[in-house]
C-alpha cells in the first residue's frame, strides 16, 4: 500500500474553482490505478473520477466536463482540478489507491474539506 495525504480543499463561492492534490509516498506509485471519491453528511462515499496507471480516466457523470483528474509520476502526485463548483460538490474529498492486481482501493487518504456556498 502507498501513504496518501490529501491537501487544497476550502471554502468557495458557487462557481468557482479548487486544485485538490493528493501525495503519495511508501511505495511504488507509477503502476497504481488511482481515484477521487468525496462524502457528503449524511450520505454514502460517492465515486468522482478515477485515473489509471496507463493514464485512462473516468468521470461520475455529474462531475464530467467540469472537473479533470490527473497525476504526476515523477512527483508521486495526483490532482483534481474542480471548475464550476456548485452546492452539491460540497463534501469530503478522499484519494484513493488501487494497487496491481487487486479489485478494490486499497490505500485511502484522510480525505480534505471542500465546501462551495450558494
Amino acid at each position: 500500500q502507498v501513504q496518501l495525504v490529501e491537501s487544497g480543499g476550502g471554502l468557495v463561492q458557487a462557481g468557482g474553482s479548487l486544485r485538490l492534490s493528493c501525495a503519495a509516498s511508501g511505495r511504488i506509485f507509477w503502476n497504481y490505478d488511482m481515484a477521487w471519491f468525496r462524502q457528503a453528511p449524511g450520505k454514502e462515499r460517492e465515486f468522482v473520477a478515477s485515473i489509471s496507471w496507463r493514464g485512462n480516466r473516468n468521470y461520475a457523470d455529474s462531475v464530467n466536463g467540469r472537473f479533470t483528474i490527473s497525476r504526476d509520476n515523477a512527483k508521486n502526485s495526483m490532482y483534481l482540478q474542480m471548475n464550476g463548483l456548485k452546492s452539491e460538490d460540497t463534501a469530503v474529498y478522499l484519494c484513493a489507491g488501487r494497487s496491481p492486481s487487486t479489485a478494490a482501493y486499497d490505500s485511502w487518504g484522510q480525505g480534505t474539506q471542500v465546501t462551495v456556498s450558494s
